[in-house]
């Protein structure tokens, strides 16, 4: 067994997803001496190796798939594509392998020192790294980033093969006949995308009473009609009771309104959530405490109650998202190296890359009901919006909320092709304390989906000429 070795630096990174490997890049950046461990043993986490950027590959080609079996209405015929799993699964791994190896690169350039294997905190200012090469870490300050997991649920036979969680979805090992979903939030949804386009028959099955919960129920209509079309079937307020592993398949019991009878699939997805990664890590030795649901409390400045010890993403609580943590990362990281910096952002934007893609921001209308918050709203169809209809569609919709008295934007969704790109304006909006008119007389491209952000504002304020303006 090799000697243990001991490093020391100023500031040590636990966990390299998006969040850590920013913040380790940025206070190396700043100055810092810096150590990242990660048990992976390749930069990104879960976003880069099982999560966002595979699922975006698959997107990708399920996107082209629909979009030729679409072209038949415009008088283009294609033949019934042929599937090649190893070429799919190859551009997808070509894909995630592209963005590590620019990772480690970039770690190296830095000066960081990546450090593979499982870190647990055994005092205040020193984490003992157990792996290929154990190592303890003496630090002066420590940044937790030890993202999230599945939840698994012991209903799920998970050692089954046929009972897969997401990054299982993601290897795509087959082409399943029949597969059902259990979560329609917006993984479940996504994947309900990708399985669909390949040749599954897909059913979804939610517990809440509409698919992608968070969204307002208006942005959620289009998509979901969509669906129905698309899949087996799309259960909402329902719930599995029972999973019976069979020979033939896996034999699942729901209950609720118009729940099915006992339906056999030769495929789950468990997609129902995810947990903080704060258990095993060492929390006691540090003097922190969990809470009730596994988070960490942090301040403006992403430090826990121990000023020295920060955390970022995931394990401190929702929205758990990749753009959150990195944003947190780069905070921590600056708080350290003595900069006037907080986390403070007026939206953190969520997208559904399904088809059409959903995307929101700032205040949505269920949180503006449940705060008690006056709102106004403007909203243009793309039913009336000449791109939209060149490419085919007419089901997407933008909208704007905004305060009634200073006519502020508090908020914005947008359903439709490429909507998650168009949210941007919006973000950009609402962070800056644009008004109305700030946006409609910003003159936009025509014709263009990003138009329809300025529509909208002029359907709130009454001006727009291409529909009629709402009376008021």
């Amino acid at each position: 067994m090799s000697e243990i070795k001991t490093i020391d630096v100023e500031t040590l990174v636990l966990g390299g997803g998006p969040g850590g490997y920013t913040a380790a890049f940025r206070a190396a950046d700043l100055g810092q001496s810096v150590a990242l461990v990660e048990q992976r043993g390749i930069l990104g986490g879960v976003c880069l190796n099982e999560g966002c950027i595979p699922s975006k590959s698959l997107l990708h080609l399920a996107q082209i798939i629909n979009e030729a079996g679409e072209a038949e209405k415009f008088g283009i015929r294609y033949a019934k594509p042929e599937l090649d799993l190893d070429g799919i699964r190859g551009h997808k791994d070509k894909v995630v392998g592209t963005l590590t190896k620019g990772l480690g690169a970039l770690a190296k350039q830095r000066k960081v020192q990546v450090l593979t294997g499982t870190g647990r905190f055994t005092s205040p200012s020193s984490l003992t790294v157990e792996g290929t090469e154990g190592a303890v870490v003496q630090f002066k300050q420590a940044i937790i980033a030890t993202g999230s997991s599945v939840v698994k649920l012991p209903m799920f036979p998970f050692d089954d093969p046929r009972v897969m969680d997401s990054a299982d979805a993601l290897k795509l090992e087959d082409v399943p006949e029949s597969l059902l979903i259990v979560g329609g939030g917006i993984i479940g949804m996504e994947m309900a995308t990708v399985y669909s386009a390949l040749g599954s028959e897909v059913s979804v099955v939610e517990l809440m009473d509409q698919i992608i919960p968070p969204a307002d129920p208006d942005l959620v209509k289009p998509l979901a009609r969509m669906y129905k079309k698309k899949l087996k079937a799309m259960y909402t307020s329902v719930k599995v009771t029972k999973v019976e592993p069979q020979e033939k398949g896996l034999l699942v019991s729901f209950e609720g309104d118009g729940a099915p009878g006992p339906t056999l699939y030769d495929k789950i997805l468990v997609s129902i959530g995810r947990r903080p990664n704060t258990e095993g890590i060492g929390l006691d030795a540090l003097g922190l405490d969990a809470d009730a649901r596994g988070f960490i409390p942090v301040n403006e400045k992403r430090q826990t109650a121990v000023s020295h010890i920060y955390a970022i993403g995931d394990i401190t609580g929702q929205p758990m998202l990749a753009h959150k943590a990195v944003h947190e990362g780069r905070v921590a990281a600056e708080v350290i190296a003595g900069e006037p910096a907080e986390f403070s952002p007026a939206c953190i934007p969520s997208v559904a890359y399904t088809d059409p893609e959903i995307a929101w921001t700032g205040l949505t209308e269920k949180e503006a009901a449940a705060q008690g918050i006056a709102y106004e709203k403007g909203v243009f169809p793309w039913a009336a919006s000449g791109r939209s209809l060149s490419n085919g569609r007419n089901e997407g919709t933008t909208k704007v909320l905004y305060d009634p008295e200073t006519k502020r934007v508090l908020g914005a969704g947008i359903t439709g092709n490429n909507a998650g790109e168009l949210l941007a304006e919006a973000n950009l909006a609402v962070e800056m304390g644009a008004d109305l008119e700030d946006v409609s007389l910003t003159v936009h491209a025509h014709p263009t989906l990003s138009e329809t952000f300025a529509l909208a504002a002029e359907m709130a304020e009454g001006t727009i000429t291409d529909l009629m303006p709402p009376k008021k």
